[in-house]
């Protein structure tokens, strides 16, 4: 065996080190290397602007600083669609609610194809709905306000954040569930319909409970009935829609992360872990419990199979209820 003079060993091995020490071609940066820019598809001051921040500062602990950027509009299509045509690299992150899985089935045309370019992250949490009424409405109970209805069809309305969003179906649902009809009218935001509401222009809504609460503690609203299988200890004399009488109408809602489809699989998961470590975090838990929303924290693959079960469910109900939007 020929040996090689010391000397170039040395070189050799200095060179290999410098080798290893510079960036490979080809070779991206760890993720993430840059700010990372965090959409919410609603106006400052909502539930999923609310819930979004509490995300968004959770994943700064991946070592970078996360902007939140509202993009509102058009049943939150506009901001899911800056999501849906972002470089699908990791830095462009959304948060999405149950209007994601809605849209696909009342809209004829959406800027994106919801299941194609968008990439599920986490599950982050599951809302209760409450319906209020103004206190001006002669009805004390889910009964009282049913009879109501049937007595008056299409007289009493109830708002919405916008054609197609969560609270518009569960409104037209629950029409269907009751044999009854409202007459829904559509807001930009649910910060606007309940304005209306609590002036007495509308007469009822369905709304998240964290928005509801200081309401109904004050008086100014009525709390007829309450979503989940369980009363809620922010309003514990608030009844379930079961105990109500319906017990197969579903009223909640959620919210979740995703990303551009094509994002790298080993940055789907680095976000998915860190969405979903803000949700296990004990003292975000007891935050959001406290304020009536239940932390979940999935796995981008948890997502996925939550979401599929979520576009057949609500394809279904959007059929029976005859709804389609433009």
């Amino acid at each position: 065996m020929t040996r090689l003079p010391s000397r170039r060993i040395t070189l050799c091995a200095l060179a290999a080190c410098a080798a290893g020490a510079l960036p490979l071609p080809g070779r991206a940066q760890a993720y993430p290397s840059k700010p990372i820019t965090f959409i919410v598809a609603s106006t400052p001051g909502g539930i999923l602007d609310t819930i979004g921040r509490i995300v968004a500062q959770g994943l700064e602990k991946m070592g970078q600083s996360v902007v939140v950027q509202n993009i509102p509009g058009a049943g939150s299509t506009l901001g899911t669609a800056a999501v849906a045509k972002a470089p699908p690299d990791g830095y462009t992150v959304g948060m999405v609610a149950t209007s994601h899985a809605i849209n696909p089935s009342v809209y004829a045309k959406l800027p994106y194809d919801t299941r194609r370019d968008l990439q599920p992250i986490s599950h982050s949490v599951n809302l209760s709905n409450v319906l209020v009424v103004h206190p001006a409405v002669p009805a004390r109970n889910l009964q009282e306000f049913i009879e109501l209805a049937k007595k008056k069809p299409g007289e009493i309305t109830f708002g919405s954040a916008g054609n197609g969003q969560s609270n518009h179906l569960s409104g037209e649902l629950f029409n269907v569930a009751a044999g009854i009809r409202m007459t829904h009218v559509p807001y930009k935001g649910s910060a606007a319909a309940m304005v209306d509401v609590l002036g007495g222009t509308i007469h009822a809504m369905f709304v998240d409970v964290l928005s509801a609460a200081p309401h109904i503690t004050s008086g100014k609203l009525r709390a007829l009935a309450v979503s989940g299988s369980r009363r809620l200890p922010l309003m514990p004399e608030v009844p379930t829609f079961a105990e109500g009488g319906m017990a197969h109408f579903d009223a909640n809602s959620w919210l979740g992360v995703v990303v551009r489809s094509g994002t790298p699989a080993d940055v789907v998961e680095s976000l998915g872990a860190a969405a979903a470590a803000v949700m296990h975090d004990p003292a975000v838990r007891a935050k959001l419990m406290a304020m009536g929303v239940e932390p979940v924290g999935s796995t981008p693959k948890e997502y996925a199979k939550f979401l599929d079960a979520e576009f057949a469910r609500y394809a279904a109900a959007v059929k029976a209820a005859g709804i389609k939007l433009d």
